[in-house]
C-alpha cells in the first residue's frame, strides 16, 4: 500500500489510527475492534464489511 494513503486513512466509524498488518493484507482499529481488509491494493473502508477482530487478536488487556 502507498504509505502516503496509509497517513490520511482513518477507521470510518471512529475516525481513529489504523494500523497496517501486512501479512494478513488488513488495516486494524483497535478501538472498534475492526479489520479491514486490503485486495488489490485498494483498502475496503466499509463498516459493514469489516471483519470483528477478538479481544485478543485486538490486543485488548
Amino acid at each position: 500500500m502507498d504509505p502516503k494513503l496509509l497517513e490520511i486513512l482513518v477507521c470510518p466509524v471512529c475516525k481513529g489510527p489504523l494500523e497496517h498488518r501486512r501479512a494478513e493484507q488488513e488495516l486494524v482499529c483497535r478501538p472498534c475492534r475492526l479489520a479491514y481488509s486490503i485486495k488489490d491494493d485498494i483498502p475496503v473502508m466499509l463498516a459493514d464489511e469489516a471483519r470483528t477482530l477478538s479481544a485478543d487478536e485486538a490486543g485488548a488487556p
